[in-house]
């Protein structure tokens, strides 16, 4: 029997919509699909502006964290509300046929006011504020929430004089009002118009379907935009407008972009035509001109970045992970911790060892270092972390049950196997949660000490403002050398507990993901 591709969306009209679309085009192509419903954070949380929620992606986490929690197979979005970096585990799947990308103006009388100084416009988006005040700086501008009904709801319910909206968005749903404006001179949010579908990067099966409806010259629009928009934002909400699109008459692919201050006031533009097959760095070169220009100064002013502030990681960051940060963040890093695997017995891996417990990629790692995957043959495993469940699931077979920390797996588990044995691969140092919870509940567990965790700390600069850590074992390591005078961001829960014993101020990440961490970072230290 076929696989059904489970389709997450969000709930509100537009949102299924595109995924009733996206399910149309695949069952189109014979696939079995369901679409399943998922509530998100911008859906939830209707009484602040969007810039003011300080979450990034706040209309894809959920569905993201669906996605890596299996219960969906691929997630449908309005691509300009997927954030440029995607979380680790999900990819690009395809990108439809864009739709109309411009801004439209719904009216509540008619265009009259706009000659006068006291106009009334509603939008939550920044960058249609923005772009609104440059160009018409006495109006008011109110802020406008709730999906594409309410919205329009909340037009005919208020003394404004119109509201802001995709015209896409409107269009697909049958909803554009007959006396609707377009706004040919604001310059589109990068992707607009498009929808996106996401997969996960090891699922071979949903990507080869989805990757039949992709269109590519809306691809390599949507892509050269979002490059601009990742350039210029560095972890930044900011005013930011860019349109990508290919001339067929001349052979040419034409980017207009724009940045602006959030009042209106300052505005930076840039506009670029290459040869079609030339565009490679149109994103690259035309982000520099606004940088050049003086636009991460208009984003530093704007937002109120503390213009001297630095933070220190645990652990090595990639390029890419530092980018997410404001460019006047100074970044350190270094790994406090190190790991070194130990020999184990070949007796650990015999097919009579009934429950495993695995709580760490390094764990994963140190039995994969000893044997390969053919010789290890575990009836059940069981682990902590979506990272470890993946890892596990690649190199070495099914995991049973999968828990956020030890002390949920611990629950778990007396439940499941109470009067059992387990082994646990683990390393010299580990919290005693997991095997004191574990022995109370009559379950016998033999601990293999499967690699050692080394404390490699260096000193930290007085100067640091803030400290990222990734486990309890980084908080131990850094406290060997360091002062807790700082702020404490931490990857979860376990982490946080332990960073609470020495700092003041903790910080935990909603998602247990590195950017997840440096989100933190950026909503702690950027004024709204």
């Amino acid at each position: 029997m076929q696989k059904i591709i489970r389709i997450g969306s969000r709930e509100s009209e537009l949102a299924l919509w595109q995924a009733k679309k996206v399910q149309k085009l695949l069952e189109e192509l014979e696939y079995n699909t369901e679409i399943v419903p998922i509530k998100s954070t911008g859906d939830i949380i209707l009484d602040k502006p969007l810039y003011e929620l300080g979450i990034t992606g706040i209309f894809t986490k959920n569905l993201d964290i669906a996605m890596l929690n299996g219960d969906i197979d691929i997630a449908v979005h309005s691509m300009k509300d997927v954030p440029t970096v995607l979380p680790e585990g999900i990819i690009q799947a395809a990108v439809l046929k864009r739709a109309n990308y411009n801004d439209i103006l719904v009216l509540k009388d008619n265009e009259e006011f706009m000659a006068q100084a006291e106009g009334v416009i509603a939008t939550s988006s920044l960058r249609r504020r923005a772009q609104w005040l440059n160009r018409y700086p006495t109006h008011k501008i109110e802020d406008l929430r709730g999906n594409v009904n309410t919205r329009l709801q909340k037009v005919k319910d208020n003394e404004w004089n119109g509201a802001i909206f995709a015209a896409a968005g409107l269009e697909r749903i049958g909803k554009r009002p007959k006396g609707a404006v377009n706004l040919s001179w604001m310059i589109p949010a990068p992707a607009q118009g498009a929808i996106m579908v996401t997969a996960l990067a090891n699922d071979e099966f949903s990507l080869d379907a989805c990757n039949q409806l992709n269109d590519v010259d809306t691809e390599t629009c949507t892509t050269i935009e979002r490059e601009f928009l990742n350039r210029l934002e560095g972890g930044c909400t900011a005013p930011i407008g860019a349109l990508a699109y290919i001339n067929e008459v001349d052979k040419e692919l034409v980017f207009k972009g724009v940045l602006l201050s959030r009042d209106g006031k300052k505005k930076i533009e840039v506009s670029k035509k290459v040869p079609i097959g030339r565009h490679k760095y149109v994103a690259k070169d035309c982000a520099n001109y606004i940088i050049d220009r003086g636009g991460k100064l208009i984003m530093i002013n704007d937002l109120g970045v503390e213009k001297e502030f630095s933070i220190f990681s645990t652990r090595k960051l990639s390029e890419v992970q530092k980018k997410l940060l404001p460019t006047t963040v100074k970044v350190e890093d270094s790994d406090f911790i190190k790991v070194r695997f130990n020999r184990i017995a070949p007796k650990f891996i015999k097919e009579e060892i009934e429950n495993v417990i695995i709580t760490s990629k390094n764990g994963v790692e140190a039995l994969l270092h000893n044997f390969t995957a053919d010789q290890i043959q575990f009836k059940k495993i069981f682990c902590v972390g979506r990272r470890t469940k993946k890892l596990i699931e690649q190199k070495i077979g099914k995991v049973v049950f999968s828990a956020r920390n030890a002390e949920k797996l611990s629950k778990y588990l007396a439940e499941e196997i109470s009067g059992q044995e387990v082994t646990y691969f683990c390393s010299d140092l580990r919290l005693d949660t997991l095997p004191i919870k574990l022995k109370e509940n009559n379950i016998s567990v033999t601990e293999v000490e499967a690699y050692k965790t080394m404390y490699s700390p260096i000193k930290v600069d007085d100067s640091v403002n803030g400290v990222l850590f990734y486990s309890p074992s980084t908080v131990e390591s850094y406290m060997r050398e360091n002062k807790t005078d700082k702020i404490a961001f931490c990857i979860g829960d376990t982490t946080a507990k332990e960073a609470s014993k020495y700092f003041s101020e903790v910080k935990i990440a909603k998602l247990p993901t590195v950017e997840s961490v440096i989100e933190l970072v950026n909503t702690h230290f950027v004024k709204e």
